[in-house]
């Protein structure tokens, strides 16, 4: 029987011609997907590569240069899947069409069911995807988390999907962020070992709808701080009134403060910006390849663990984040520990997403406090480059 270093030996030098990438959303996910993108299309010059995604991350990601198509998945549709036989449909039709590829190789970083309903309708010989969770996260580090803890927080492939695979990677640790655990696939397939390549073009489509956006406010041509203080957990919102703070010290010093978020976030931006004379709102005008153009040019970037957090650093742009109920070390800002703001409490970080299941007051967002957002922005200006991205 061959040795596991003789399989994983045969796997590195492999070639293949058609590879499936599926990591759909969210939007942090899929930015910390990226250097694996870069690192295959580096390994398989020649191959057909696309990625499954969903609409609205396709806006954001689908135009890259590594990538060959985008296998657009409606994930509203699964949900209805059961109770509407237009969307059963349309599932059905995405797995055809999956099995009509023939990939022979598919690298599932989703790690949940119904992405492993997708790795198996491919028909693929060769379904890559994480082992399945086996690493206790309360050993290793000194941490006293809520009963609770990690139940959202990342500790593996889950709901089974590990079966689906033909190699699992193996975890040897959850102390380590995303992005570099994303890239523990590079040993089975004989990726190169060069620092993760974040670069994400910018549609001229997108830039031209921004500076139009600026444009109609009198923003074309000043310098802006971008504040995006919406994001999908409850429990990492951090309160509106200190994002206000935020605002008004940026506009006394001479930046111009502009809100940024979709249009469920629109609610906070507006009460942000009902306590910031002189903020501009764009909360809910913007898509994702716009809302990137946007943080493009921006002096900063101010939020919290969120997409725009990720897409900020992956422009290269200054940011700072407000961090409470997850942990920096495995989802914070990528190579940018300097940018994270946060209390220093035990029971944090605890990955409760809901406010409800908080048994300590939003201790960890709470005490944060505008003062030390607003010394940390500063001290992030003072090292930043002057200069506003085109």
């Amino acid at each position: 029987m061959p040795s596991d270093n003789s399989l994983l030996s045969a796997l590195s030098s492999k070639e293949f011609e058609r590879i499936l990438l599926i990591k759909p959303s969210a939007v942090g996910d899929v930015i910390h997907t990226l250097p694996v993108l870069v690192k295959l299309r580096a390994r398989y010059p020649a191959a057909r590569i696309d990625w499954l995604l969903t609409p609205s991350i396709a806006d954001l990601v689908g135009h890259h240069p590594a990538l060959s198509n985008v296998v657009l998945f409606a994930r509203n549709e699964f949900t209805r899947v059961w109770r509407s036989r237009s969307a059963s449909a349309s599932l059905f039709r995405l797995f055809k069409t999956i099995r009509q590829t023939r990939y022979d190789l598919v690298i599932d970083l989703h790690g949940q069911f119904r992405s492993a309903l997708f790795t198996l309708a491919s028909g693929a010989g060769t379904r890559i995807g994480f082992d399945r969770p086996k690493i206790d996260p309360r050993k290793g580090r000194d941490l006293h988390l809520a009963k609770e803890a990690y139940r959202h927080g990342w500790r593996g492939t889950r709901e089974g999907a590990w079966v689906t695979y033909s190699h699992r990677i193996p975890i040897p640790t959850l102390d380590v962020h995303a992005a570099n655990r994303y890239l523990w696939l590079g040993p089975l397939l004989g990726l190169d070992t060069a620092p993760p390549d974040f670069s994400l073009p910018v549609p001229s489509e997108a830039m031209a709808r921004i500076d139009g956006l600026l444009q109609d406010h009198g923003l074309l041509g000043s310098s802006y701080a971008v504040l995006a203080p919406g994001t999908m957990w409850e429990t990492k919102h951090w309160r509106p009134e200190g994002f206000a703070q935020v605002g008004r010290h940026l506009s006394r010093n001479r930046q111009r403060v502009v809100l940024a978020g979709s249009a469920k976030e629109r609610e906070r931006c507006q009460a942000v910006a009902a306590a910031c004379p002189g903020a501009c709102d764009l909360s809910g005008q913007t898509t994702l390849s716009e809302l990137a153009a946007l943080l493009q040019r921006a002096a900063i970037c101010v939020t919290n663990d969120s997409g725009s957090m990720h897409l900020a650093v992956a422009l290269g742009r200054p940011v700072v984040s407000i961090f409470g109920p997850t942990d920096p070390l495995c989802v914070g800002p990528y190579g940018r520990p300097e940018a994270v703001v946060r209390t220093h409490i035990p029971c944090s970080p605890c990955y409760l997403r809901k406010l409800r299941s908080c048994p300590y007051e939003h201790a960890c967002m709470n005490e944060v406090s505008a003062e030390m957002v607003i010394e940390r922005i500063e001290a992030v200006l003072a090292v930043s480059s002057p200069r506003v991205a085109g």
